[in-house]
């Protein structure tokens, strides 16, 4: 499952976090059955004022993945369930005033420990991947990062590895931002971040399977899907079950802001994977779907399993 929360704050348009919001997630992830075996969270914070003006934390320090993640104790426990996941945090970027922090970004991944076992990952020095158009405003931009685990199988320990990102918004320092009317997924710092992931993904996967997922802030159809897609062989999930035309920039939203739909968010594989399904992937709106109004974006949740032999599919970079 992947899932860009907004921070938790969507009933405040994104100004800031409640209880309530991380409430109405943690119930949704523990309605799905199966239960999802990863889980990659786009838009997390650590602590700062925008995390904690509207949701008091209940210790000093509590971050904003650990107040969830009691959400998530609560709700399991309310239904005579052990809570299942681990989580771990990859911090992005802090917006500081002075000493007073006014907010953070960043990336989580949960692990449901009774399926799968972390056998390493990169908490600690997550992968920078941002493009800096603009040096003079590097320290501005948002920090874009790469989260990476390496997991196994806890039945027979078959090793995969999972990455979680996050692109950045095209730049509007470049002439090609102005030339069309779809800007999404053209910005040429979309690319270059495309070609540091994708670089990360032949480095750390050494042609073992692999999933990578996130909010990529680029439609199918546009010049990052088709890198990722065409070049860098990678296989888009939600095409390889039949739910996406790939060739459609419009055909199935996962985010909308006001009255505009987007497929900014994407689940893609290398190496040995194989889609079963994204049954309980719904497009942005969809009011029957149990995760409707809950953040900006949908959710991908997908099924895939292990191919007995791993074929030589692994991305090619192209930065050498």
């Amino acid at each position: 499952m992947s899932y860009n929360v907004r921070y938790f704050g969507h009933a405040l348009r994104g100004l800031a976090s409640t209880t309530g919001p991380k409430r109405r997630v943690s119930a949704a992830i523990a309605s799905l059955n199966p239960l999802p075996d990863v889980v990659c969270l786009q838009e997390v914070e650590t602590s700062s004022f925008r995390s904690s003006v509207a949701h008091r934390p209940s210790h000093p320090g509590e971050t904003q993945l650990q107040a969830f993640m009691g959400r998530m104790v609560e709700i399991f426990g309310a239904q005579g369930r052990e809570m299942p996941y681990d989580a771990f945090y990859f911090r992005a970027h802090h917006y500081k005033l002075w000493d007073f922090s006014l907010y953070t970004t960043g990336l989580a991944i949960l692990v449901n420990r009774k399926t799968l076992r972390v056998d390493r990952h990169n908490v600690e020095a997550p992968a920078q991947i941002t493009y800096h158009h603009v040096q003079r405003l590097k320290e501005r931009k948002q920090s874009r990062i790469c989260a990476h685990m390496r997991l196994q199988r806890a039945d027979d320990g078959r090793a995969f590895h999972v990455f979680n990102t996050h692109l950045s918004l095209p730049t509007p320092f470049a002439k090609e931002f102005w030339a069309t009317k779809d800007k999404m997924g053209r910005g040429m710092n979309q690319l270059h971040e495309a070609r540091k992931l994708v670089s990360l993904l032949t480095e750390h996967s050494q042609g073992e399977p692999f999933v990578v997922t996130g909010d990529f802030n680029s439609p199918p159809a546009s010049p990052v899907f088709q890198y990722l897609c065409d070049e860098a062989r990678l296989t888009c999930a939600q095409a390889c079950v039949g739910q996406i035309d790939p060739k459609s920039i419009r055909g199935f939203p996962t985010a909308g802001f006001m009255h505009m739909r987007m497929h900014l968010d994407h689940l893609f594989s290398g190496s040995g994977v194989r889609w079963l399904d994204m049954e309980e992937t719904r497009p942005f709106g969809d009011i029957t779907s149990r995760f409707h109004g809950l953040s900006d974006h949908m959710p991908l949740i997908g099924r895939f399993t292990l191919e007995d032999s791993v074929p030589p599919s692994a991305p090619v970079s192209s930065e050498g």
